[in-house]
């Protein structure tokens, strides 16, 4: 009994320890760690000059009236200061500012406010669009209070964060949540891989730091999901991808980017299946660049890239983010997948800013037609004239899609325009070569059809489709 008795006191005491060790987590006050870094952030105005013409009319012309285009030159063109609203951060004792690309974009006078009252004029040292990031240089000698970089690598979901930023031009303003997610991507920019925080993030924070429960900055507040303010959504640039931008910007007052020169795509579950790959992993070479480092490497079109430089890839959409951060000239293994094995490429990687893909020209003409009965669409031979107006390599052949039933199995797949160059692996011609492909199919166990096409905006693809 005596014993039993020592048992259970022994469990009590482990379980309050453990509860005693979570409450410790949870933070009783932000007070001191925001007192610490207010002076730290800053908040950032700016002011450029818009154009605009008066209207001389005591009325409106209808969207796209004939009158709307002949009346336009009557109005007087104005000019007017517009003004926006931002944040950021001081990172270095001689004044260095980061904050986002969109807070200070055509900005003709940047004026930063420190610690609520000190005023300064602001020159920008670099800025880089594609991962909305920039660098300012408060224009004086004096010291400031600098932050530090965090690993936000190691941020987890669940850690407690602060903001601290100009919301609505209201200054020094500070918001705690924890982190909600990671590895967000929402189609704002090139590179993304946001942190998601439901620390309240509104009009203003743009550019202000992230911080970690050490004061140490993990994120640069970017966006936030919705047009009213904060719904508890807002994302963050994690500080491990910003700071090599920030560097590079510092050193070079540009980026300079890692480059492979091949176009990309998701490996889909079909793809997978006929490509006889384990399970849907890696980036699908869609096309290579010419004269590229992955042209020069050797790797072709239809390859699929499982590992760069030592990281596995496991969705498309990290390769580009890894390349990007790799420095130029470094000779980088490349693990691939072609003909149903692995292989291994050795390519020396140039810089994207320097490079064609960099200047992404995107054309498209619709342009007469033969139906695919198995397939449900209409196509016509590529011509001559589809080749220079669409700026494609002279030797393409291949077919223009015309219409697309609304029972086609390729109806959410692929769109008019597209150009099928090749069906299972081999070159389209001709109608009749595609109408082969797909009676061979049909024959088969399989029944997955894989196409090669050029879609409207010129992209050199691949497709899975599965066929009745």
């Amino acid at each position: 009994m005596k014993k039993l008795r020592i048992f259970f006191f022994a469990i009590v005491f482990s379980l309050n320890l453990q509860t005693y060790s979570i409450s410790q987590s949870v933070p009783e006050s932000f007070a001191d760690l925001a007192e610490k870094l207010m002076p730290s952030v800053v908040n950032i105005s700016t002011t450029q000059t818009v154009v605009t013409s008066s209207n001389p009319f005591p009325f409106q012309f209808p969207p796209g009236s004939p009158f709307e285009d002949m009346f336009k030159e009557f109005g007087t063109p104005q000019e007017r200061k517009s003004s926006a609203l931002g944040s950021g951060f001081i990172i270095s004792e001689r004044g260095l500012v980061v904050t986002n690309n969109h807070v200070i974009q055509d900005a003709e006078d940047i004026i930063i406010r420190v610690n609520g009252d000190k005023e300064y004029k602001a020159k920008v040292v670099g800025s880089d669009p594609l991962s909305d990031i920039a660098v300012l240089q408060l224009e004086t000698t004096e010291k400031f209070v600098p932050v530090k970089f965090g690993n936000s690598d190691k941020a987890r979901i669940g850690d407690w964060v602060i903001a601290i930023g100009n919301p609505f031009g209201l200054g020094g303003t500070v918001t705690s949540g924890i982190i909600s997610a990671r590895n967000r991507s929402i189609g704002l920019s090139r590179y993304e891989d946001y942190i998601q925080t439901d620390a309240s993030i509104n009009s203003g924070n743009s550019g202000g730091p992230l911080f970690d429960m050490n004061g140490d900055v993990i994120g640069i507040n970017t966006a936030i999901l919705g047009r009213s303010g904060s719904i508890g959504i807002g994302f963050s640039i994690p500080s491990n991808s910003a700071k090599i931008v920030i560097d590079q910007l510092i050193e070079f007052g540009e980026t300079k980017r890692g480059w492979l020169g091949v176009r990309i795509q998701d490996v889909t579950k079909e793809i997978a299946e006929i490509e006889k790959l384990d399970e849907p992993r890696g980036a699908l070479v869609a096309s290579v660049a010419q004269n590229s480092p992955s042209d020069k490497a050797g790797v072709k079109a239809g390859d699929i890239i499982l590992e760069f430089n030592g990281e596995k890839i496991k969705e498309m959409k990290e390769l580009p983010i890894i390349v990007a951060r790799t420095k130029v000239g470094k000779k980088v293994k490349v693990k691939i997948w072609r003909n149903k094995k692995e292989i291994v490429k050795t390519i020396t990687l140039g810089r994207l800013e320097t490079s064609e893909d960099f200047k992404v020209t995107e054309k498209t003409k619709p342009l007469k037609e033969q139906g695919i009965e198995n397939l449900k669409i209409s196509v016509r031979e590529i011509n001559k004239e589809d080749i220079k107006a669409r700026n494609l390599p002279n030797q393409t052949t291949g077919l223009v899609i015309t219409k697309i039933e609304n029972d086609s199995p390729l109806i959410n797949t692929l769109e008019i325009n597209s150009i099928i160059l090749e069906a299972q692996k081999k070159k389209i011609r001709t109608v009749n070569d595609l109408n082969q492909a797909v009676n061979q199919v049909l024959k088969s166990n399989q029944k997955t059809i894989l196409l090669v096409i050029y879609n409207s905006q010129n992209q050199r693809r691949y497709i899975g489709i599965k066929l009745d």
